[in-house]
């Protein structure tokens, strides 16, 4: 009979299957592999994943959970940076962009997947929020220092819709060297910032 393993054991052995999925993930452009693909890559037995994750669903899950807690501490280093708060938020746009272009893989691993059912999954639940509260902090500041008006949460969405418009565009292969992703995130930028100013426009028929 297999002796019990520590709390800290069936961590460690966790994080290698993660790191072992994120391997293949990489290596293949994206989830396509099994769990005796992960037990090989991983250098065990083809039933032992199953000890520790019930299929490749819980896997994946644990991977995009890991790599959105990853992309929040990225995103929420620069705010407390030296710098004001304007510079703060340029940073954190750029961390946004560093880490999807760094890691393309997890970037449409957490993005492009369809939403898994609230509450199957508290930790991914959690690292979602998590990214989702340093996608609109860095806003909350500019609003509260007066440099933009209206509500941060529809702010920081703006701000991320547009953002990751580019980044997708970008990863495809679709934008032209001129003007490229550089210019055109300036210019969308730009014309954010101009028009949010003044507030955020109103709806048709508000």
């Amino acid at each position: 009979m297999p002796r019990a393993l520590s709390r800290s054991e069936v961590d460690d052995f966790k994080q290698r299957l993660c790191a072992a999925a994120e391997n293949l993930i990489l290596r293949r452009g994206g989830p396509d592999f099994t769990m005796r693909d992960l037990a090989a890559e991983a250098g065990c037995s083809p039933m032992l994943p199953y000890r520790y994750f019930k299929d490749k669903v819980d896997i994946i899950a644990a991977v995009r959970a890991a790599a959105f807690r990853r992309f929040a501490a990225e995103l929420e280093a620069p705010r407390s940076a030296p710098g004001d708060t304007v510079a703060h938020s340029r940073a954190v746009g750029d961390a946004y962009v560093a880490f999807a272009f760094a890691h393309p893989h997890l970037y449409r691993l957490m993005f492009d997947m369809a939403p898994v059912e609230r509450g199957r999954y508290p930790e991914l639940d959690s690292a979602i929020e998590q990214a989702r509260g340093t996608m609109t902090r860095h806003v909350e500041d500019l609003v509260r220092g007066g440099f933009l008006t209206g509500e941060p949460e529809i702010i920081g969405h703006v701000f991320w819709a547009s953002l990751h418009g580019l980044i997708v565009l970008q990863l495809a292969g679709q934008l032209a060297a001129e003007p490229g992703f550089e210019k055109l995130r300036a210019a969308t930028l730009g014309a954010l910032v101009n028009g949010l100013r003044s507030g955020l426009p109103k709806a048709p028929g508000v």
